[in-house]
């Protein structure tokens, strides 16, 4: 039992470092192999309610974004939680991706023998 927690484990690591990659890079199509396609982003609007996008839809979103590799900032990603339960897993996620900092809570199955964000929930604070 130990073993397959800690290929869990190492699995979500994987992902985890593959998303911050993407973002990094703002790379929708890395970006694409790691969401399952049915997944969607959650974000607050700004009217306080939320806000539910295909990932398709914010995948071309994220094509039109600058990268904040191109832009020359440091990188600041950091894994805050793993949470396993069976063939579901919850990633919880801080970078930087200025001018804002985010946290992403990322919803996870094991899917075709890999571990797929199914759903992106996140909130964005400003840097000062």
């Amino acid at each position: 039992m130990q073993a397959a927690y800690s290929q869990d484990v190492d699995g979500l690591i994987g992902l985890a470092k593959a998303y911050f990659e993407a973002a990094y890079t703002m790379d929708a199509e890395k970006f694409a192999t790691i969401f399952d396609p049915s997944a969607s982003v959650t974000r607050r609007d700004d009217q306080g309610g939320a806000v539910v996008t295909p990932i398709a839809k914010w995948l071309d979103l994220v094509r039109g974004m600058p990268s904040p590799r191109d832009a020359g900032s440091m990188r600041r990603d950091e894994i805050l939680s793993i949470a396993i339960t069976g063939d579901l897993a919850v990633l919880t996620l801080r970078l930087r991706l200025p001018p804002r900092e985010v946290t992403d809570l990322l919803s996870c199955f094991h899917l075709n023998g890999r571990w797929q964000i199914v759903q992106k929930v996140f909130a964005a604070e400003i840097l000062s």
